[in-house]
């Protein structure tokens, strides 16, 4: 994906990025708050002319970092009640670095779970990007999750941990999120799936966080940890896989030799 469609990613990310959704997440609506127009007094305003209050409290304190790729719930509308765009049912994960000024600085106040309601004045808003509004917004947002850049390393890159399960085949792996699906793909079925490679050493070789959307393929047309691993998960799950060499890419000159470690979210079962 360019800087640009990243840059306007709100305006299109319900169709990107799509993630199943979370056991607790929180739909936001489409019919326009009533105070749309005018914040209320007893809301929060920020040196940079941010203003929002809090809807639902969440659990701590602020949660995103401002490098974090994060998971939200959103809907935004101007402030006559036109709807912008909204996630739908399906929140979108995208880096909180590389969209509107006024929401990433709206997230960066939330802790998680937590829904605000930010107006965004336009000078933090869309400045003056084609076919998009000139004036200050609005943003409800609910905020669902974080992860770090896929470039850091998990702590336990170098071998499993003592908590891992070990395979017959010498899979390794580690649930790291509870999934909201009560099926498992088989190997003939067509999955989507975010995911994340490294090496042992701590080096990203591949992500697919940065593509736009997930990617799609057959359980059984990927390296043979993968098709044993997905099996054992379902929709919404994220598991860490120690993929032995064997089961990854031996022999193959083109590729990572070695252990391998892959964090996979099984997004959606196709077929």
């Amino acid at each position: 994906m360019t800087r640009t469609a990243l840059v306007a990613v709100l305006s299109i990310v319900s169709g990107l990025l799509a993630s199943a959704p979370l056991a607790w997440a929180q739909t936001i609506g489409l019919e326009p708050p009533t105070d749309l127009a005018g914040p209320p007094p007893e809301a929060d305003r920020a040196p940079s002319g941010l203003v929002s209050r809090v809807i639902v409290p969440g659990e701590g304190g602020p949660a995103a970092l401002p490098d974090d790729y994060v998971t939200v719930h959103f809907a935004g509308w101007t402030t006559d009640g036109n709807i912008i765009d909204s996630s739908g049912d399906a929140p979108p994960m995208f880096p909180l670095n590389r969209t509107l000024p006024g929401f990433r600085e709206c997230v960066q106040l939330m802790a998680m779970r937590e829904h605000r309601r930010c107006w965004v004045p336009a000078t933090l808003g869309y400045r003056g990007q084609e076919g998009r509004p000139d004036g200050p917004v609005v943003f409800d947002v609910v905020l669902l999750e974080t992860r770090r850049p896929p470039r850091e390393a998990p702590e336990d890159v170098a071998e499993p941990p003592e908590d891992a399960i070990v395979t017959e085949s010498g899979l390794a792996y580690r649930r790291l999120r509870t999934g909201t699906g009560v099926r498992n793909p088989t190997e003939f079925s067509q999955v989507q799936v975010h995911y994340t490679g490294w090496s042992t050493e701590g080096v990203m070789f591949d992500t697919s966080l940065n593509d736009g959307a997930p990617r799609t393929f057959q359980a059984n047309g990927v390296i043979a940890g993968w098709t044993e691993g997905l099996q054992l998960m379902v929709e919404g799950e994220r598991m860490r896989f120690w993929i032995p060499e064997n089961l990854a890419y031996e022999g193959e000159e083109s590729f990572e030799p070695g252990m391998l470690v892959f964090d996979v979210e099984l997004v959606r079962i196709l077929n």
